[in-house]
């Protein structure tokens, strides 16, 4: 317990602070005056004061703000940061009266300054631990519908078959695999362990889309080793764990994560009976698959497909890599956690995901604490996925998020004069409610998976 208190407590300061540092930077830089800058909502705990600037750590610590000349008095909103600012304002500094280019700046520098920790981050956890590599070469099964022309021959790799050189070059990792395939010659030789010839594939030469398609088709052996496991959902509530490895489903033998999620995939709602081998000990688990209902624009029909709420543990191991190449490891996963929250905002507001998913403070700190108990990697891991939530979700257009001061910058560009404060008082008393409404259903959500069931 402590150490998820803990967990939560760093991860919300530092990525709070950071947002609204950004904000404050940024006001700063443009010659905006700041009176304020909080970490938390309400009234004070702790106060002081320097230069011109209030400097506050309020008691409701459900996020942060800079409270700039000009924004001192914006009805509800105004309220809930504590009131009016005791500092003297200087007219010609305020928000309001510079251009919409320096506003711009000041309201998107908070999330820029969340996307730029995650960078940092990953990019650190790959230039001093080294970039992650999948660590198998065995073959799981092969998507054969999926390979494109010239490529036929990969449907005769079988599971278990451990790819061990291509075109003469040794592999030991997944990642070798994919790039000979997506940066490699185009015919390539693809020697496999117990085969006395190798298997000749034929890759056009500039059609990366069917280079990436044919890679694709081949799934690697993953075990079926439990990694993080999402609390409150079944895996939880049953009492998986991180490092259970599961050996059978039912009375079927599981050879990998791929033969696990087939089971559950196709158990939505029904009880399913878990061999585990955790420490050296096999044990019985009773875990009952949550029906997920999604609904895809190729089919007419809602599917419906079971989901434990666990994510696998794969063989990783760290390769060392320039400074260099630890930036373009930190770009892509930064922008590819980026996409995946996009996505999952997407499925929520198009009802193609459940509102259950929708997590409040309870599932952020076990989320943290989980993630600090696998490890530092795990936990700079986490923060930096929650760094990029962060900003993904403030740039929606809700009034009081940074998304929705966007817009009433470009209504006002476009119209040329800004909106009165009357309707962006009101605007903001809509937008105050959506996310009490947000955060309030992210509550009963969190009750819902901690409650005895």
């Amino acid at each position: 317990m402590l150490l998820t208190l803990a967990a939560v407590a760093v991860v919300l300061g530092v990525l709070i602070f950071v947002h609204e540092m950004g904000h404050f930077v940024a006001a700063k830089a443009v010659g905006i005056q700041v009176l304020r800058f909080s970490l938390g909502f309400g009234r004070p705990v702790l106060s002081w004061r320097r230069g011109e600037t209030e400097y506050w750590i309020s008691w409701l610590p459900l996020g942060g703000y800079v409270k700039m000349a000009g924004l001192e008095d914006e009805g509800v909103s105004g309220n809930l940061e504590g009131g009016k600012s005791d500092v003297p304002v200087d007219p010609a500094r305020a928000f309001d009266r510079q251009p919409v280019w320096k506003r711009m700046i000041v309201v998107l520098a908070g999330v820029t300054i969340n996307v730029v920790l995650a960078f940092i981050v990953y990019t650190g956890i790959a230039a001093v631990l080294g970039a992650p590599r999948l660590a198998v070469t065995q073959i799981d099964s092969v998507r054969t519908a999926g390979l494109p022309a010239g490529t036929a021959a990969l449907g005769t790799l079988k599971f278990g078959d451990r790819i061990t050189a291509i075109n003469g070059d040794s592999v030991r990792t997944w990642d070798d695999v994919v790039e000979h395939f997506l940066t490699g010659p185009a015919d390539l030789r693809v020697h496999v362990a117990g085969r006395e010839t190798p298997i000749e594939v034929h890759l056009p030469a500039t059609d990366s889309a069917a280079r990436a398609k044919a890679v694709q088709a081949l799934v690697p052996l993953v075990p079926a080793r439990i990694g993080f496991v999402v609390p409150g959902q079944p895996a939880a509530r049953a009492g998986l764990r991180p490092g259970d490895l599961i050996v059978r489903v039912d009375q079927d033998s599981i050879r990998s994560w791929s033969d696990m999620l087939h089971k559950i995939w196709y158990a939505a709602g029904r009880p399913l009976r878990l061999t585990v081998l955790r420490d050296g000990r096999t044990m019985e688990i009773a875990v009952t698959p949550e029906p997920q209902v999604e609904t895809d624009s190729s089919s007419p029909r809602p599917k419906t497909y079971g989901v434990i709420g666990a994510q696998q543990d794969p063989p990783i191991t760290r390769s060392r890599i320039g400074f260099g190449r630890a930036l373009a490891v930190g770009a892509d996963q930064t922008a590819t956690q980026a996409a995946a929250v996009v996505v999952s905002v997407k499925k929520l507001l198009f009802r193609q995901a459940s509102i259950k998913e929708v997590g409040g403070p309870i599932l952020i700190a076990q989320m943290s604490g989980q993630a600090a108990r696998l490890g530092l990697d795990w936990f700079l891991g986490f923060m930096a996925f929650f760094s990029v939530s962060l900003a993904v979700l403030n740039l929606l257009p809700i009034p009081v998020l940074d998304g929705g001061q966007a817009v009433f910058l470009i209504a006002e560009a476009v119209r040329r004069k800004p909106l009165s404060i009357e309707l962006r008082q009101r605007l903001t008393q809509v937008g105050i409610v959506v996310i009490l409404g947000l955060m309030l259903l992210g509550i009963a959500n969190d009750l819902l998976r901690v409650l005895p069931r």
